[in-house]
């Protein structure tokens, strides 16, 4: 028993090796995990407690549990089966690419993240980069809605900007669960952004097993009463225009509907800014006819150094404002009792229409419009203009700027001066070669407000091709 024995150093080192992981896994690993859950328990009942509609349960189960939930679903499972037989391929091989789907898919919320890291980062953005405006916005109406209902934001998109803005605004509100492109999933955007409660979707994708997946994971989600957060138009507003809504992640929630179950509730949301970050680069893709947004490396290495400089030496003015306006909220229940035909139609029909009434008009997209109207202008016959088109906007009782014409003219070309896009001379106000397309990009996003066919156009935008 105290017989020194003799063995090689490879094999004392596997055996500390070996000792060390099982005291790890049976004694502090356990330990650990304990310690980091309590403090996380504790966290979310701190949030809870200042929240109007609490974390639901649904969001913070255990990433790996979700998604055994997700792919043992039967649903998923009849998809698995007929997949395999649609491709010929064994089941067991399809069930794995139905896991990785899940995988995709299937965020791992952190409270932590999101409310002490992604909150107080969307506030510090928004605010030093924007002059925050809260347009049509009836708080007695939106702290009615029911707290037991799954709220669905839908969103109009006008620039990855949407996501910072509507977070920091629905702060009080609750964690949004965003519904987020292929555009996001590179290291190391992609753990920052499950972290923040997000799931990803592939745009194109036209497998039937991908759609189960998806669809099951959203349905199951709004039966778990998650606030979320859709951009109906599918992308980004190539051109300006509100695009058609595409039917995909409203159609999965209207179908699985149970009216004698939680009740659903759509809350149309409308953004506008003075300055889209992406403007032309969007623009560009416009004319380009493609979705794919390449820009090079360079100009965005440009553009950011360029920031920096001028918020080292405070020449930074900010972008104007941005404006976010919320419309009547639209209760699944009452519609679907109503409505005989395509419901999902008619829902997003009627959500488009209610976030083109409450788009917010600023100052560059309203002198975008005036000065495009006529070849050249004068600033008196520029704030004339913005005077009968505010009178014009609160007849109808539409979101329009508070500052006077004067105001709103003179920081509207200021901002335009400074990108070169339009020309200040003793004859008057004149549009640059290279301000056309961005000016008409502005003017195109409260289009309609002034003319009733702007919003039907076949040329809505290119995000609906």
């Amino acid at each position: 028993m105290t017989q020194t024995i003799s063995m090689p150093i490879w094999a004392f080192v596997l055996m500390v090796l070996f000792a060390a992981v099982t005291f790890a896994s049976h004694f502090l690993f356990p330990s650990v995990r304990w310690f980091f859950r309590k403090r996380a328990e504790r966290v979310i009942a701190r949030v809870n407690e200042r929240l109007q509609r609490p974390i639901e349960p649904f969001k913070l189960a255990r990433r790996y549990d979700m998604i055994q939930r997700l792919i043992y679903d039967p649903e998923v499972t009849q998809a698995i089966v007929e997949h395999a037989r649609k491709e010929k391929i064994p089941e067991n091989v399809a069930f794995e690419q139905a896991r990785r789907y899940a995988r995709e898919i299937v965020p791992g919320f952190s409270a932590t993240a999101y409310f002490s890291v992604g909150i107080r980062l969307a506030r510090w953005l928004s605010k030093s980069l924007y002059r925050i405006k809260l347009g049509t916005f009836d708080r007695k109406r939106l702290q009615e809605i029911d707290p037991d209902a799954a709220v669905v934001f839908v969103i109009n998109h006008r620039s990855n900007m949407d996501y910072v803005l509507v977070t920091y605004l629905a702060a009080n509100a609750g964690a949004l669960s965003y519904a987020v492109g292929e555009w996001a999933r590179v290291w190391p955007l992609s753990p920052i952004i499950r972290a923040m409660g997000a799931y990803f979707i592939r745009r194109k994708s036209r497998g039937a097993l991908y759609r189960k997946v998806l669809a099951r994971y959203v349905q199951m989600a709004t039966r778990g009463g998650v606030s979320q957060a859709v951009f109906p138009e599918g992308g980004l507003s190539l051109n300006g225009l509100l695009a058609p809504p595409r039917m995909g992640l409203l159609n999965y929630i209207v179908d699985d509907f149970d009216p004698n179950a939680r009740e659903v509730i759509f809350v149309p949301v409308a953004l506008n800014y003075d300055r889209v970050l992406e403007d032309t680069i969007l623009i560009a893709a416009d004319k380009s006819g493609t979705r794919k947004f390449k820009p090079p490396l360079l100009a965005v290495l440009t553009r950011v150094l360029r920031h920096v400089v001028l918020r080292v030496t405070r020449r930074f003015r900010g972008f104007g404002t941005a404006s976010v306006s919320f419309g009547e909220p639209l209760e699944l229940s009452k519609y679907h009792a109503q409505e005989s035909q395509d419901l999902t139609e008619a829902i997003a029909t009627e959500l488009m229409k209610r976030i083109a009434d409450v788009t917010p008009v600023l100052g560059v997209p309203l002198v975008s419009r005036l000065i495009l109207e006529q070849e050249q202008t004068t600033i008196a016959d520029l704030e004339a203009g913005v005077t009968r088109s505010i009178a014009f906007l609160k007849d109808r009782r539409l979101p329009c700027p508070r500052r006077s014409a004067t105001e709103v003219v003179h920081d509207a070309l200021s901002r335009m001066g400074g990108r070169d896009l339009v020309h200040e001379s003793a004859q008057g106000v004149t549009v640059t070669p290279k301000g056309r397309d961005i000016l008409t990009f502005y003017a195109n996003s409260i289009a309609h407000h002034f003319d009733a066919g702007a919003a039907n156009s076949d040329d809505i935008s290119a995000a609906a091709e």
